[in-house]
C-alpha cells in the first residue's frame, strides 16, 4: 500500500486559508485517485473532496464547494487541498486517503490506504 502523511493544517482565523498536502511513498502515486477526508469532534468522519489518478476529475462535498479546491502533483508524488473562506465549522482533523480501485468518496472505507490527520483549527 502506498504510505500518506498530512501537513499544512494549524490555527486560523475565520475568512482565512489553509493549503494542506498528502505527501505519498512507498507505491506509484500516479495509479491512486485520493480523497480529503475530515472528522470534527463528536462526529463522524466525512468525505470532503477528491481528485482522479490523472487529475481530471474532481468531486466535492456541498458543504466546501466554491471554497476548497483539491489538486495533485504526479511528479512530486502529492495532493493538496487548498481551503479559502474557511469557517468555523471547518474546524477538524483532516485526512488523505489514497485507492487505486475507485475514487475515494467513502468515509468509512477501511480498504483505502489512510494518513494520520492534521489538524486544522478556524476561530471565530
Amino acid at each position: 500500500q502506498v504510505q500518506l502523511v498530512e501537513s499544512g493544517g494549524g490555527l486560523v482565523q475565520a475568512g482565512g486559508s489553509l493549503r494542506l498536502s498528502c505527501a505519498a511513498s512507498g507505491r506509484t502515486f500516479s495509479n491512486y485517485n485520493i480523497g480529503w477526508f475530515r472528522q470534527a469532534p463528536g462526529k463522524e468522519r466525512e468525505f470532503v473532496a477528491a481528485i482522479n489518478w490523472s487529475g481530471t476529475s474532481t468531486q466535492y462535498a456541498d458543504s466546501v464547494k466554491g471554497r476548497f479546491t483539491i489538486a495533485r502533483d504526479n511528479t512530486q508524488n502529492a495532493a493538496y487541498l487548498q481551503m479559502n473562506s474557511l469557517k468555523p465549522e471547518d474546524t477538524a482533523v483532516y485526512y488523505c486517503a489514497a485507492s487505486r480501485l475507485s475514487i475515494p468518496t467513502n468515509a468509512r472505507r477501511a480498504s483505502y490506504s489512510w494518513g494520520q490527520g492534521t489538524q486544522v483549527t478556524v476561530s471565530s
